[in-house]
């Protein structure tokens, strides 16, 4: 299966839970962020995170993607610098390869890295 395509994202800026999200929820899922991404958005559930990706002229076409969290073996973080170092990022190791998400400026990376470590390390419910 080849995935390098899809294994790196941008998350631009926080945003509300888009409605559309909730009938891809099983049992006991709840969603807990969302994300802008260039054509459309990122959601962190506490079993996934769940990537839509608006494709087309005019993005009638969506692309969902699906990394349950149980599929991670490791990840990092690094936030942002100072000066001219704008951008932060998260890398997760996972079955599927190696999937790296740029955050924007004001993203809050330690609270992503928390939701991560919560719901790989199973204290999220």
């Amino acid at each position: 299966m080849e995935t390098s395509a899809i294994l790196s994202w941008t998350l631009v800026s926080e945003c509300p839970i888009p409605e559309d999200v909730t009938p891809l929820l099983v049992e006991g899922e709840r969603a807990v962020a969302a994300y802008k991404t260039f054509r459309d958005s990122a959601v962190f559930t506490t079993h996934r995170l769940i990537v839509r990706d608006a494709q087309g002229l005019r993005g009638k076409k969506v692309e969902i993607y699906s990394l349950p969290y149980s599929t991670i073996n490791m990840w990092s973080s690094e936030n942002a610098g100072k000066l001219l170092d704008f951008n932060a990022e998260l890398e997760l190791w996972t079955r599927a390869g190696h999937i790296k998400v740029n955050l924007q400026k004001g993203i809050d990376v330690r609270r992503l890295d928390r939701l991560i470590a919560d719901a790989v390390l199973g204290t999220l419910a």
